[in-house]
């Protein structure tokens, strides 16, 4: 029997024996590891959604104010913060980006609902988004009441292409164009504009007055051949403690574990993967369980012929690892295809990724290897007397 189990697993023997019961039990595990991949998938979209407009941000470092915890909340910093950063040694341009999430009202032309969308304002001779659709518009962007709608934003809010004409803030303007952009958590979408057009539209200035509100963001380009490190050290030292001056990768990751860790809705995700988690735990043990007490007498004649409880605990995982992997299988499949769905529906950058495959079939092993481990006492309990 030992040459036979070293080619063919015992625990694959056994499993492949009723491929009926194979079938039913992969599913019940199945079902679980679909659980925590929806949970993960979600959780990641949620991250990735909120995080999306600042990879959009063309430059090496942004500048802050130190109370700006999330992008999606006003905290803006002086506007003379910019003007000091534009001297420092290193530095190709400072961009001012204006924002707004509140006041920021926008009626749905076709049933005129009103909706408050995020709005970002910048100065067109000043580009700041990695967005082609949005730089090919600069020349209209500078004309007055014009705005670039979110071709993604949510359906309810009205699709507003080329041409149309409605509201913000009560005030009539024309769309120009669309950029993909897309809602997340915060904002069902958004809106670009001049800087002007904000400060007229949105600002707490008179509309007469040249003065520019606070910018939420300064995004900074570095010039070539210096080093973006030690630029951020000399804004750092430059510019007063009351803003933060974050690399465009770090501000990225401040966003993400914001979401992921601070926020209402990341918490609540990482709950339900665990309970995914403990679900497959216990659909698992119970199908051990039933495996166990189906070949008991089987295993206590393995012992009643020489075998260590070592061998036996190899076996009772290996048929746990190879449950894991029959239902991961199918529940990876079922789950791209949730997600396509889904993403069409919510229109949240809902995908599968290797880090999601990776993370969701380690802890598919995790919890069939844990159950095991669990299940297993019984056979390193059985007395081979007692059976026979």
């Amino acid at each position: 029997m030992a040459g036979v189990t070293r080619d063919v697993p015992l625990g694959w023997r056994i499993l492949t024996a009723d491929n009926a019961r194979l079938a039913r039990s992969a599913s019940g595990i199945a079902f679980a590891i679909v659980l925590m991949l929806i949970e993960l998938g979600f959780r990641n979209a949620f991250v990735d959604s909120a995080v999306d407009i600042v990879r959009k941000l063309d430059g090496d470092i942004v500048i802050t104010s130190s109370s700006k915890y999330q992008f999606a909340k006003k905290a803006p910093f002086s506007r003379r913060q910019i003007y000091e950063a534009r001297a420092v040694v290193g530095v190709a341009s400072v961009r001012p980006l204006y924002a707004e999430w509140t006041n920021s009202v926008w009626k749905n032309p076709t049933d005129n609902t009103t909706y408050a969308l995020q709005v970002l304002g910048f100065d067109p001779d000043q580009p700041v988004f990695l967005m082609p659709e949005v730089t090919a518009k600069l020349a209209e962007l500078r004309q007055p009441d014009t705005i670039i709608t979110d071709s993604r934003a949510r359906r309810f809010v009205g699709r507003a292409g080329p041409g149309v004409v409605s509201e913000i803030a009560r005030t009539e303007v024309r769309v120009i164009g669309q950029a993909s952009v897309g809602p997340d958590f915060s904002s069902d979408g958004t809106i670009i504009m001049s800087d002007r057009n904000f400060i007229k539209l949105l600002g707490a200035l008179p509309p007469h007055r040249g003065d520019l509100p606070d910018p939420e963001i300064g995004v900074v380009r570095v010039l070539s051949g210096h080093d973006p490190r030690a630029v951020q050290q000399s804004l750092r030292a430059a510019l007063p403690s009351n803003v933060a001056v974050l690399t465009k990768a770090e501000l990225v990751d401040q966003e993400s574990k914001f979401q992921s860790e601070i926020s209402g809705v990341g918490p609540i995700f990482g709950a339900g993967t665990l309970i995914g988690f403990a679900v497959g735990m216990m659909i698992c043990y119970q199908i051990l369980q039933t495996e166990i007490a189906d070949q008991f007498s089987q295993y206590a004649t393995l012992k009643a012929m020489g075998y260590r409880n070592r061998y036996l605990t190899k076996v009772v995982l290996q048929q746990a690892v190879f449950y894991g992997l029959a239902g991961y299988l199918p529940a990876w499949a079922v789950t791209v295809a949730l997600y396509d769905v889904v993403a069409a529906v919510s229109l949240l950058p809902l995908h599968m990724t290797v880090t999601l495959t990776v993370m969701s079939l380690a802890l598919t092993i995790g919890m069939c290897v844990v159950s095991a481990l669990v299940a297993v006492r019984r056979v390193i309990r059985a007395d081979p007397a007692e059976v026979f």
